[in-house]
């Protein structure tokens, strides 16, 4: 029973992060899942918590489309191509130690985070869309960093929005807000994914995975109010992006590395 109870309030924490900043679901649940919950495996955690982050992506996906923040010709160019890369990238990552691949996970998520916060020139470009005119340059940039994210993204097992956010910005040079809105597409098509690996190799706790959703549901609710209230002011949404994933990465690491 208190397994239960620690499941359903890791989703609503998962379910908020999504919220507010378009990413960092996977992140958290799987240490939530293996330190807080209780979940003995890695990988178990990794299937689990893809399967619970890809439907409450979902879920805040229609947050933000109802706020208009999701770039949807940008989005759905990315998520098609990472879908190739997370199922390769999701093969991949079963074949490796789960210490191993907690270590480099906490790692990878460091190194984003401290590129996020460098000074960027703009505050990017908020009419940038997907046309017959601007497909040219955006096409390459899209399925070239699509590919790359959804490999990362299968490998870590996450649905991957920590690394999706800066990819769409690095492509597009579209604002964070929109970024964070458009990742969710690619973090439900990335999560599905890598899901659908693990389960097929019997890698998932269905009902923690419930649980999770559920509580998922909850939170995320709050955290797309409050990222639409951040967007308002300069920086602090970049801040608190970068801040979520640098602290988790070093506590990651940390564990992995004392067991």
């Amino acid at each position: 029973m208190l397994q239960h109870v620690l499941a359903i309030a890791s989703g609503s924490l998962v379910g908020f992060t999504l919220g507010l900043i378009g990413g960092g679901g996977s992140i958290l649940a799987v240490p939530l899942l293996v330190y807080v919950v209780g979940v003995s495996s890695p990988h178990v955690a990794i299937g689990t918590s893809a399967i619970a982050v890809a439907a409450s992506a979902a879920a805040n996906l229609a947050g933000h489309a109802r706020a208009r923040t999701v770039k949807w010709g940008c989005a759905l160019v990315f998520a098609v191509s990472g879908m190739a890369g997370a199922a390769i990238g999701a093969q991949v990552g079963k074949m490796v130690d789960g210490a191993r691949l907690l270590s480099l996970f906490g790692a990878l998520m460091v190194v984003v985070g401290v590129l996020m916060l460098r000074p960027r020139k703009s505050a990017g470009d908020p009419d940038v869309k997907l046309t017959a005119e601007t497909r040219a340059t955006l096409l390459p940039w899209l399925i070239g960093g699509g590919v790359v994210v959804g490999a990362l993204s299968g490998f870590f097992g996450i649905g991957g929005g920590f690394l999706i956010v800066p990819g769409l910005i690095g492509a597009t040079a579209m604002p964070l807000i929109n970024a964070i809105g458009s990742s969710l597409v690619s973090v439900t098509a990335f999560g599905a994914t890598t899901a659908a690996s693990y389960a097929w190799s019997g890698l998932v706790d269905w009902p923690l995975a419930f649980l999770f959703i559920a509580g998922g549901a909850l939170g995320g609710f709050a955290g797309t109010r409050l990222a639409r209230h951040l967007a308002g002011h300069k920086h602090a949404l970049t801040r608190v992006f970068s801040g979520i994933v640098i602290v988790v990465g070093l506590y990651v690491i940390a564990r992995s590395v004392t067991g």
